[in-house]
């Protein structure tokens, strides 16, 4: 009888071990089928820093409904840094009761009633950057929280980790988001410390290439221990980097500082069409409340937001840079190209592009304009013009003012 029963009680052993260690194998991949084109929002930080509360997240999606943002495409309403309240004796965390005195719940049920989405900040060190109790260590707690709270988008920063290697840290996060139940777009924020573009593509759905934008337009500003930096030192930092992007996993450059006040214009439009062109995701920074006319024409502006959303998911590539004169291109679907003349100098710049002999060459994709052989209609995207027919019978001709950018979307004719 011992004979016959020993070997199956240890198969029971066995197979009792084998179905506990499943139990705790993780899944480290993140919701598929998420973020298939650039996600497009607004985030807190830029304008408000820690200055956060309930009436002004409620305020905000009130703003992107009635300016038409939300028709032009912008979908979550993503609170940053300092929205955190205390854990309790169980380690769940709670918004802070002064700020969000109805709970973050009640806040998400009000944006998803505007027909928008709500993200969330958290970070994967013990203490976010503005010193509120950090994930490290609460990670499937904080995203059954998240989940219970109808979170949909988790901006996950990188301060105060000390030890901790990113790709482990986010691949937890992306797990204990997968064990919550609630698909939930997630937002590396590692600062491009780690090349998160070689292992953050299973892992997040978009990951930030460069440390924090600074709102001007050319400039860098050093804090001591870190630098922050303006429009045009983040678009020389995507170098190398357009081969790692495309549906569901992106570039992330950081958010936008149109409408914030430092940048012109013509800075405004240029920053916007260079976020446009690198397939960025398109997360406005400024105060939706109380937006000029202007800064609704550049953040609506629905054919400029096109290039961005464009299905094919192909970051842009410079094709020439000569004299503080750039030449863009980012290959769209059906054969359109959208070009982008960005003028970096102050002053005015002539263009003169000859479509006989300009080459514009995809090398990722192997995608060829063939402007020799191909014929486009040519619309400036700013001021709404057609520009007549590319051909190699006649160049494009125009001024850049400074600081300043043309857009064509060239459409590939029958």
């Amino acid at each position: 009888m011992k004979k016959i029963l020993c070997p199956v009680f240890t198969l029971l052993v066995i197979l009792a071990a084998t179905a506990q260690g499943n139990n705790y194998v993780q899944d480290y991949t993140k919701y598929p089928d998420l973020a298939m084109t650039p996600p497009m929002g607004w985030n807190s930080w830029n304008k408000f820093a820690c200055n956060v509360d309930e009436d002004m997240i409620k305020q905000m999606a009130d703003a992107m409904v009635s300016s038409g943002m939300k028709d032009a495409g912008y979908t979550y309403i993503n609170i940053d840094d300092c929205w955190h309240g205390d854990r309790d004796e169980k380690g769940f965390l709670s918004p802070d009761p002064k700020r969000f005195p109805n709970g973050m719940k009640a806040v998400a049920d009000y944006v998803h009633s505007k027909g928008l989405k709500l993200g969330i900040y958290s970070d994967a060190g013990s203490q976010t950057c503005g010193g509120r109790p950090g994930s490290r260590g609460y990670e499937f707690q904080d995203a059954l929280t998240y989940a219970s709270w109808g979170i949909d988008y988790l901006k996950y920063d990188w301060c105060n980790t000390e030890g901790l290697k990113a790709e482990g840290a986010y691949k937890t996060m992306t797990a204990a988001l997968k064990r919550a139940g609630r698909p939930i777009v997630l937002s590396i924020c590692e600062w491009g410390n780690d090349e998160p573009w070689k292992w953050g593509q299973n892992v997040g759905h978009l990951w930030r290439t460069t440390g924090d934008i600074y709102n001007c337009f050319d400039c860098i500003k050093d804090h001591g221990s870190w630098k922050a930096f303006g429009v045009m030192q983040i678009l020389d930092k995507q170098e190398g980097l357009r081969r790692y992007a495309g549906p569901g996993h992106w570039n992330d450059p950081d958010m936008l500082e149109v409408g914030n006040g430092a940048l012109t214009a013509g800075e405004d439009r240029a920053h916007f069409t260079m976020w446009a062109m690198l397939a960025a995701p398109l997360i406005a920074g400024n105060d939706l409340r109380s937006m000029t006319k202007e800064t609704i024409e550049v953040l609506t502006n629905k054919e400029v937001i096109a290039i961005n959303q464009d299905k094919l998911g192909i970051q842009g590539f410079k094709v020439s840079a000569e004299d503080g004169l750039e030449i863009w291109a980012k290959p769209l679907q059906g054969g359109d190209w959208a070009i982008a003349f960005l003028n970096r100098n102050t002053t005015a710049k002539k263009i003169d592009f000859n479509w006989a002999t300009q080459k514009v060459y995809d090398n990722v994709n192997t995608l060829d304009a063939a402007f020799g052989t191909t014929t486009y209609k040519i619309k400036n995207l700013w001021d709404k013009k057609d520009k007549g027919t590319a051909t190699t019978k006649k160049a494009f001709k125009a001024e850049v003012p400074a600081h300043d950018i043309i857009t064509l979307r060239l459409s590939k004719t029958k």
